[in-house]
């Protein structure tokens, strides 16, 4: 089991890079401090799928920051990948961890306390908890599950918990009043013009107005 080592997580989604190409944005983000990144592309095939994996494989070991592969654990073995991200539909946690290894990050999308206490249980590394703000995206999970929640779920488990859904620069300081490791985010950074300018001014944010219990970035 690993300890996760960044308090910001880019999750990656093609459909919102209106101004460049997905890898093109992902490498402005490194650029702007970004260490750690899920490539999460379920509308792919695994052929489509492994070659953008190789690709971000290849820009996060030069900028010295983590690569997860959302749900697929063949293709971030097959591109050295740090780890995988996995939800209720994906492969068991612990069959996961069987085949990845001691070293290998295992994080786990969970919507709700019992389900994020159950992934710790069967040894995920980290966990996404959300949706804490609304987020059209997430918006078939359910209403937002709110700060009070992200509060009680960052006291109850042990592993690092990242808020997500709905994360900007500007709610930043709230959602680190909860004592979480951390923040995962979207649109945030994958939809903005300037990718490096939105990292570099979360970041930013988390440095100086906020205590995260992950480690910071400079």
């Amino acid at each position: 089991m690993r300890v996760p080592d960044f308090s910001l997580y880019l999750i990656t989604d093609r459909k919102l890079t209106v101004f460049a190409d997905m890898i093109s944005v992902v490498r402005e983000a490194l650029l702007g401090g970004v260490k750690a990144v899920q490539l999460r592309e379920k509308d792919i095939s695994a052929a489509e799928l492994f070659g953008l994996a190789k690709s971000l494989r290849k820009i996060t070991e030069d900028h010295g920051a983590k690569l997860l592969v959302n749900d697929r654990v063949d293709i971030a073995l097959a591109v050295r990948a740090d780890g995988v991200h996995l939800g209720k539909n994906s492969m068991p946690v612990q069959d996961a961890r069987k085949i990845l290894g001691a070293s290998s990050l295992i994080g786990y999308s969970a919507h709700g306390i019992e389900e994020a206490l159950a992934a710790e249980q069967k040894g995920a590394d980290m966990i996404t908890f959300g949706p804490v703000y609304y987020t059209k995206s997430k918006a078939g999970y359910g209403p937002p599950l709110g700060i009070e929640k992200l509060r009680q779920v960052s006291s109850l488990l042990r592993i690092p918990v990242y808020a997500l859904g709905g994360v900007t620069a500007e709610n930043i300081v709230e959602i680190a009043s909860s004592g979480v490791a951390g923040v995962a985010l979207v649109s945030a950074i994958m939809a903005d013009a300037d990718p490096a300018a939105a990292a570099r001014k979360l970041i930013f944010k988390m440095n100086r107005h906020a205590t995260f219990s992950g480690t910071t970035h400079t």
